[in-house]
């Protein structure tokens, strides 16, 4: 499984990542994103409702990219999201992603 970090987010924000999911070189020529989820769970600190950070579902852009609407976040908490998408190939692949929530600027 492939991970990665993104830039924290402003708690206040409803923004996407700053940068998607992008299987371009786990997918076969040809090959697509037949259905995309993504998740939150708390990596570090205490959220008790980690899943309330997806706001929406999930999209895919370019035929390889998930973007998913990430909303608040508890100021303090890093989360890791996991994308699992199957393909038109019938594989099965993840990747995580570590988001950390701080405090909206004065």
């Amino acid at each position: 499984m492939s991970r990665i970090t993104l830039q924290p987010k402003l708690a206040g924000e409803i923004a996407f990542p700053s940068q998607p999911f992008d299987f371009i070189s786990r997918l076969a020529v040809g090959e697509t994103i037949s259905s995309q989820q993504v998740s939150a769970s708390v990596y570090s600190g205490t959220d008790p409702n980690p899943s309330s950070l997806i706001n929406g579902a999930a999209s895919v852009q370019n035929s390889t990219q998930v973007w998913q609407l990430l909303a608040g976040g508890l100021v303090g908490c890093i989360y890791e999201l996991l994308c699992t998408i199957t393909t038109s190939l019938g594989q099965t692949l993840q990747i995580s992603a570590y988001l950390a929530v701080v405090s909206d600027l004065p």
